[in-house]
């Protein structure tokens, strides 16, 4: 379902609910399997930077998520009779996309924990490896045993099974947890960290493509691992039909082929840097400014509405207003965005990712653009509106006619200033798989190896978006003084 308007009312519930749901609510759906073959899609969420289980890389000319994960995901969902469909998160979202329907399975490199166990249901496992620990090629010599990390700064992916595994065995050591491995590389590229820790085969297809870059000769007392495919907890049938594949995956020994193939497929080309990830830039522009106008425009009717209700005299109207616009103000965009993307499932509402973005931006904005209208009117004689009454106009033809117009004159430079906040704040989006500019750069980093160069490039868009619409702003100002 499609959702085009949403509610202060809807909105509230549906905060609500997302805070006082409980699992029980999600093991009453019935039975995945049955809803995924009824729809004829599995979907799978996975965090596509970490090679060669899962990353982007050009197929036919088209940017594509592969690795030995998506392709044990194709076997699954042939297994099943339905098509393929893929879900881009970031690492730490996949289980709460995972417990709230978003996706049907996770095949992202997962360990199973204990602390994981207690939330969702994991599969038989289909991958056993070790970790390893990356560190910068001069420092070779000093890092030789777990012990040498006393003192020094170690990242891991935040939530991960490297992140629990570095807490335990590297005593002293500073664990510096990151969303993304690409961010990870990066860190340590920039002399941010000494060392990180990733899985064996991801580690050494980061190494194998960044020459300043090693492994450590350090082994864990406890570093090897099992892989699973994590699903939602009482659901016997679409584990059975899993464990099935990844049986017949086992027997027929497809582990190795999946890997081969994604190793081909991460072996450079001679096509340029922009010619090859020119066409990302532009995609995550688009939606970037897409994301901002619609945020903008909708949060501009919203914040009307709730201007005027702070200014209602109705005390339960006005109070219902300063409680909205003191909360959104006061809590984070990204927990806004968490809460409308996994909250609305709760309500039975299939939000996809780009539609919640858009409501979280556009309630989030809502907010600052009331204040901005509020205090547009405030700024207003109030002897305006007092000299109107005196000839006779009602209240609303005296806001209308005289207060307004004036009024809009101090509101439009502020709300333009909104819309320059709004590009930037939209960057957060990208948690939950919007194409934005900044997923358009983990796209590029995690498919390049290059983390730092896309960081450069998409902060320059970002710049040249600004910069211009502040110059804009600034002569549409100069105009309305004249």
């Amino acid at each position: 379902m499609k959702i085009n308007r949403i509610s202060l009312p809807l909105l509230l519930f549906t905060i609500l609910s997302f805070l006082f749901i409980t699992p029980s609510i999600y093991a009453s759906e019935g039975s995945t399997l049955e809803r995924i073959k009824e729809k004829g899609t599995l979907t799978i969420g996975l965090s596509a930077d970490y090679p060669p289980y899962e990353f982007h890389a050009t197929v036919n000319g088209k940017d594509t998520v592969v690795g030995a994960d998506v392709s044990m995901g194709e076997k699954i969902a042939k297994d099943l009779g339905v098509t393929l469909k893929i879900e881009e998160l970031g690492f730490d979202a996949l289980l709460g996309s995972l417990q709230t329907g978003k996706v049907d399975l996770v095949i992202s490199g997962m360990a199973p924990t204990p602390e994981r166990e207690k939330e969702v249901a994991f599969s038989n496992p289909y991958l056993q490896l070790d970790q390893k620990i990356i560190i910068r090629k001069e420092d070779q010599e000093k890092f030789k045993t777990t012990s040498d990390f006393s003192d020094s700064k170690v990242g891991a992916q935040k939530q991960s099974t490297q992140e629990a595994l570095a807490q335990k065995e590297l005593t002293g050591a500073k664990i510096v947890s990151l969303q993304k491995v690409t961010d990870m590389i990066m860190t340590l590229q920039n002399k941010k960290v000494d060392a990180i820790v990733l899985e064996g085969p991801v580690a050494e297809a980061y190494v194998s493509q960044n020459s300043e870059l090693t492994l450590a000769d350090v082994k864990f007392k406890e570093g090897d691992s099992e892989l699973a495919i994590a699903l939602k907890k009482e659901q016997p049938e679409l584990l059975t039909a899993v464990n099935k594949s990844i049986k017949q995956i086992d027997d027929q020994e497809l582990m190795p082929s999946y890997k081969e193939a994604a190793a081909k497929l991460m072996l450079a080309d001679d096509t340029s840097f922009f010619e090859k990830y020119g066409g990302n830039f532009a995609k995550g522009t688009f939606y970037t400014i897409f994301l901002a106008l619609v945020g903008v425009l909708s949060g501009a009717v919203l914040g009307t509405i709730l201007a005027f209700m702070k200014l209602s005299k109705t005390k339960l109207i006005k109070t219902f207003a300063v409680i909205y616009i003191e909360y959104v103000r006061g809590t984070p965009l990204l927990v806004q965005i968490f809460l409308v993307y996994f909250g609305t499932t709760s309500l039975g509402l299939d939000v996809n990712a780009l539609t919640a973005g858009c409501i979280a931006l556009a309630l989030n904005s809502a907010a600052y653009v009331a204040e901005i209208i509020r205090a547009g009117i405030n700024a207003v004689d109030k002897g305006q509106l007092e000299a109107a009454r005196s000839l006779g106009m009602t209240e609303y033809e005296g806001m209308k006619l005289i207060v307004l117009p004036q009024a809009i004159k101090n509101i439009l430079p502020a709300l333009a200033n909104e819309f320059v906040t709004v590009i930037k704040e939209s960057s957060v989006v990208s948690v939950i798989g919007v194409s934005d500019l900044m997923f358009q750069a983990g796209v590029v980093q995690g498919a390049s190896f290059k983390p730092f160069l896309p960081i450069v490039i998409v902060s320059i868009i970002y710049f040249i978006l600004t910069f211009s619409l502040s110059r804009l702003i600034g002569v549409a100002e100069r105009r309305m003084e004249n």
